[in-house]
């Protein structure tokens, strides 16, 4: 690392052992963060389950998973890359990717313990969701990849950390289910812990202290420099109000949060209203991480070199509307896998398509701090979602986040309709 290092620093090509190690860097970044979020779903799998077992309802079911998204919403910003220089930046890739490894041991291990039935489960299931501040695996993985690849290789890099993330939502899902079902609640949880473990250990040994080149250290000392925050507010509203930025930010929250609700209650859901096993619901999350796969990978591409962005943007609002219709008459497992597809499809377009138009109506400076503010749409999501979603599932049942999509989308396409989507606009370099 060293030499690839000092190789770009002078403006010269790297060797091929230093290509090598840079690389095996990489792929090792890769690994960890693949390994996390399986970690992560093996334990989503088994909450629902535990949390009945304790004597919890939906609501404080929904509590707890609260707590646990305001934590990570607060804990993000210590491993932020905008604004002052945080944890990440300051300390390098190799201990933020320990500190997150720690983090998930010990929320696994206080996991493991509540379902332990000679120890009080219900503190200790809420005490586990303290160490979710610092577990940030994926930001820094985002961070060590940003620094390890060249400028023209960058969008691919970051676009395999999304198959990262698929690859966790299958293996996850299918490993929590089916260990919970032969081996005890408790055995996904240990199997988590371990695996984290080994991570921080991976890290700890395998991952260089920094990342970061020469010239990157010498950009961050410029002086009079100025720093953007996603948490400034002046600088959020300037972003916001530049023409064609507001409207479609506004489409991309709104639209997104009810099926956001849906899915953050969506273990529990399986488990109420489905009747589903473990082993059954991570059978049908995995179905979802591969329809993700798909759509995001293959599907999306190739409508985008078809269709504008406006179209596929009215798109993706209306299979939303369709698919909240079905989901407030569906009755079974079976109507879900049915409709599944064109929700997946609707939360991918919409995600893909605002993003795309969001970065391309700002200037090319401001393109980080507007992904940025893009990402803090889905843990706001898992923030305010547990806890409203529990209320009203508790209240209304299933066919509530049905109608609550139907109803808000079909209002956002009506819109839409009347209302000409903002124009691509070319970066202003």
């Amino acid at each position: 690392m060293r030499e690839v290092r000092a190789s770009r620093g002078q403006g010269r090509s790297p060797s091929r052992t230093g290509t090598l190690d840079l690389s095996r860097v990489m792929l090792l970044v890769y690994v960890l963060a693949a390994l996390e979020l399986a970690c992560l779903f093996m334990q989503f799998s088994v909450m629902p389950y535990l949390s009945r077992r304790l004597g919890l309802d939906s609501v404080a079911f929904g509590y707890q998973q609260t707590i646990f998204g305001v934590l990570q919403l607060l804990g993000g910003p210590v491993f932020g890359r905008c604004g002052a220089p945080r944890f990440a930046d300051q300390r390098g890739a190799r201990a933020a990717f320990t500190l997150s490894f720690l983090a998930s041991s010990a929320l696994y291990l206080l996991l493991a313990a509540a379902c332990s039935p000679a120890l009080p489960g219900v503190p200790l299931l809420f005490a586990s969701r303290l160490p979710g501040a610092l577990m940030h695996t994926l930001p820094a993985a985002q961070m060590a990849i940003t620094d390890l690849s060249a400028p023209e290789e960058r969008p691919a890099a970051l676009g395999r950390l999304g198959l990262c993330f698929g690859v966790g939502v299958i293996f996850g899902s299918l490993l929590g289910g089916t260990l919970s079902s032969t081996c005890g609640i408790q055995c996904p949880v240990i199997v988590a812990l371990v695996v984290s473990l080994l991570g921080a250990v991976l890290s700890l040994t395998c991952i260089p202290t920094s990342t970061k080149g020469a010239s990157a250290r010498a950009q961050a000392a410029l002086p009079g420099k100025p720093k953007a925050s996603v948490f400034d507010l002046k600088a959020i509203t300037c972003l916001l109000l530049q023409p064609g930025v507001l409207p479609v930010f506004l489409v991309k929250v709104i639209c997104g949060f009810p099926s956001g609700l849906f899915m953050v209650m969506f273990s529990l859901i399986s488990m109420d209203f489905f009747q589903l096993e473990a082993a059954q619901a991570g059978y049908l999350m995995s179905f979802f991480g591969v329809l993700q796969m798909v759509f995001q990978g293959l599907v999306i591409g190739w409508l985008s070199s078809r269709f504008s962005e406006g179209a596929l943007l009215r798109a993706s609002v209306l299979a939303f509307s369709v698919v909240g219709l079905a989901m407030a008459l569906m009755a079974n497992v079976f109507h879900l896998c049915l409709l599944m597809p064109g929700l997946v499809f609707s939360l991918c377009a919409l995600s893909v398509v605002t993003d795309s138009m969001l970065t391309n109506a700002v200037s090319a400076s401001d393109t980080g701090t507007m992904l940025g503010l893009c990402a803090s749409v889905q843990p706001l999501t898992r923030t305010l979602g547990p806890t409203l979603g529990g209320l009203l599932y508790h209240r209304f049942g299933v066919p509530v986040f049905g109608h609550v999509q139907l109803a808000v989308n079909f209002l956002v396409l009506l819109v839409l309709w009347r209302q000409p989507v903002p124009p691509k606009m070319d970066k202003a370099w």
